[in-house]
């Protein structure tokens, strides 16, 4: 049976495999957010949908705003933290 300090050192060195970027900036004293809490890209993407959107209704041209619905569609799928599970990756933090 592993002692406590050999558990927490086997936890820390899956953190530095998973995320190292989260574990400098711990070690460092200035915390980030973990990688799946980070949506950068899926806010990105989902004003680009809206956006398409947004300008197919204007103009009223039917495959800009099925393109902005898909692409928006898209992007919401991103914010899901566990959605690497589906498709057999384990994404860190969602045990």
């Amino acid at each position: 049976m592993p002692t406590y300090d050999e558990r927490l050192r086997d936890l820390e060195e899956q953190l530095r495999h998973d995320d190292p970027e989260f574990a400098k900036a711990m070690s460092g004293g200035t915390p980030r957010t973990p990688r799946e809490y980070r949506r950068r890209n899926a806010w990105l993407w989902l004003a680009v949908g809206l956006a398409a959107l947004g300008a197919g209704i204007a103009v009223g041209h039917g495959l800009l705003i099925a393109a902005g619905l898909v692409v928006s569609g898209a992007a919401a799928q991103l914010f899901d933290p566990q959605r690497g599970r589906l498709h057999g990756r384990d994404i860190p933090g969602t045990r």
